[in-house]
Order: structure tokens, then C-alpha cells, then sequence
């Protein structure tokens, strides 16, 4: 169960990349691939606006410039700074637009599994967006731009597939296992979690509609 209030919200972070450096690398990738998740669902959610756009824009590119960097050398502090501050904006511009199904479908593995919620976030993460490409194609591409990919010549949907391709190359350079397989998650589950995942309170600001048979099928996808 996920609890949402507005008292939940905090008034002041220390947001100091110095309390970060030398945290494990496995620990860096799967909080990193985290907030990039919040990023981009931020930014492709229903209740995405202008402010929240660019603070997600903005994360987006720190986060791809930086992690792998600070997933390799956790004291370099000039890949933590951005990081934090990443992930920092990121968090101000999801508590103000929601997220999406991703973090629906996560909350249940880590809920069901104890997986650590940021390593499900990223093997869902290009599964989820793939989905949504027909609801938000334009903007996946916009996402694309940012991660540094070259999309100018490309369509509204040739961008939103390169962006899931820079999504799974970012998971794979900084050791997030290729699907839940591999974290032992089991199918006979899947109709439970997604029958959960429906329910959950991000849900309503993906923007595409999904049913039980999608998400069932998009967790076999991220197997």
C-alpha cells in the first residue's frame, strides 16, 4: 500500500553529495535508475505542466550524464553533485505532477518480493514506456533529447524507441539485472500484482489507459 498526503511532504532535504560519496555502486545505480524513473514518469504523466516539465528535462540530463559515472567511482563528487541534485529536482517535480504505472507495478514486486524498489523501477521502466508510446510518443522523444540521443531527424516514434533504447543501455552500463527472472519473481503472481497495481494510486496519472491483460503482459515482457 502506498500512503499519499501532503503532510508527507517534506519542508527541508540536506542534499549534501558529500554524504553520498562512497555509498556502494549497487546501492548509486538502483537509488540513480530510481530517480530517473521519477523523472521520466513526471514527465510524461497526465498531470505533467510547464514547471514540471523542466525540472524533469533538466534531471533527465544530469541523471544519464552522471550515474554511470558515479556508479563506477563513488567518490567522484563532481557525479554525485549532479546526481543529487538530479534526483533532488526530480523528487519536486513528481510530488507536484505524480508518476505513472511504472511505480504501480514496482510497488508490487516490492511488496510481494522485497525487491529494492529502484531495481524494479528500471527493468520496468522501458517496458511501461514502450506501452505508452501511443499516448505519448512526442514526448518520449523529448526524453530521448535529453538522455543524448541525436533526434532530429527522426519521427514522434522513432524518438520514444530511442529513448527506451538509452533507458535499457543506461540500466545495463550501471549493473541493473536484465529482468525480474533473474530476481526469482514468479508468473503465477502476475495476476495478483497487476489486479494490486490497478489499484494503486499512481495509476491514474499514466497516460495511457491500461487493463489487467496489459499489465499481466508487460510483466512477462520485463521477464
Amino acid at each position: 500500500m502506498v500512503m499519499v498526503d501532503k503532510n508527507c511532504l517534506v519542508q527541508i532535504a540536506v542534499n549534501d553529495p558529500k554524504l553520498m560519496l562512497g555509498k556502494p555502486p549497487a546501492l548509486t545505480a538502483a537509488t540513480g535508475m530510481d530517480a530517473l524513473t521519477h523523472a521520466i514518469e513526471t514527465y510524461v504523466t497526465k498531470g505533467a505542466f510547464g514547471w514540471s516539465d523542466a525540472l524533469a528535462l533538466e534531471a533527465i540530463k544530469l541523471i544519464s550524464q552522471s550515474l554511470e559515472k558515479a556508479v563506477v567511482d563513488g567518490q567522484d563528487l563532481e557525479a554525485r553533485s549532479k546526481m543529487a541534485w538530479g534526483q533532488f529536482i526530480a523528487g519536486q517535480a513528481f510530488s507536484n505532477a505524480g508518476l505513472g504505472y511504472v511505480h504501480s507495478m514496482a510497488h508490487q514486486l516490492g511488496g510481494m518480493y522485497d525487491l529494492p524498489h529502484g531495481v524494479a523501477n528500471a527493468i520496468l521502466l522501458p517496458h511501461v514506456e514502450q506501452f505508452n508510446i501511443p499516448a505519448c510518443a512526442h514526448k518520449l522523444k523529448k526524453v530521448a533529447r535529453a538522455m543524448g540521443v541525436g533526434v532530429l531527424e527522426m519521427s514522434d516514434t522513432q524518438g520514444a524507441n530511442a529513448a527506451i533504447e538509452a533507458i535499457k543501455a543506461l540500466s545495463k552500463s550501471v549493473g541493473i539485472p536484465s529482468g525480474l527472472r533473474e530476481l526469482g519473481v514468479k508468473e503465477e503472481d502476475f495476476e495478483e500484482m497487476a489486479k494490486n497495481a490497478l489499484a494503486d494510486v499512481c495509476t491514474g496519472g499514466n497516460p495511457r489507459e491500461v487493463t489487467l491483460e496489459d499489465t499481466i503482459a508487460i510483466y512477462k515482457a520485463a521477464m
